[in-house]
């Protein structure tokens, strides 16, 4: 689905969209942090003014983050094809990852929503708000941090 944006702004065009409480998923923003060499995404907390945008133009509950949304050239991502679309952005040994979008929906999907389901449970949850420096401010997209 193409992500419907009041500004042709380029900036969320390579986008993921994650759950800023969630250890899981703050993990998986550190690595692509880390991983994505090029500055090729912008980040924002599913919390965040963009983020609520985001959820709430895809249809999706902005109370409830079940799903990291990732953007690529304009175009949604969601659930393990939000992985599959990061990893195909990384450099190689990362792009091996992707080959989950493969995989039959009907295993694929609910092996995704039982984690991201129990997510906290298993990975935790953070109930302060990381703070990030300057250096890593700066690749969060406008309005994608804070509430």
């Amino acid at each position: 689905m193409k992500v419907k944006s009041s500004s042709p702004d380029p900036e969320y065009q390579n986008l993921i969209v994650f759950d800023g409480e969630c250890a899981l998923c703050a993990g998986f923003f550190r690595f692509m942090l880390r991983h994505d060499r090029a500055g090729r995404f912008a980040f924002a907390t599913a919390q965040s003014p963009l983020g609520q945008q985001l959820y709430s133009d895809l249809g999706l509950l902005a109370d409830d983050f079940e799903t990291n949304l990732v953007i690529v050239d304009g175009r949604s991502h969601q659930r393990l094809d939000a992985f599959a679309a990061a990893m195909r952005a990384l450099p190689w040994p990362w792009q091996m990852l992707s080959v989950c979008r493969f995989l039959p929906g009907w295993l694929k999907d609910p092996l995704y929503v039982s984690i991201a389901r129990n997510r906290y449970r298993l990975f935790g949850r953070s109930d302060t708000c990381m703070i990030p420096g300057p250096e890593v401010r700066a690749r969060f997209a406008r309005g994608g941090y804070g509430r």
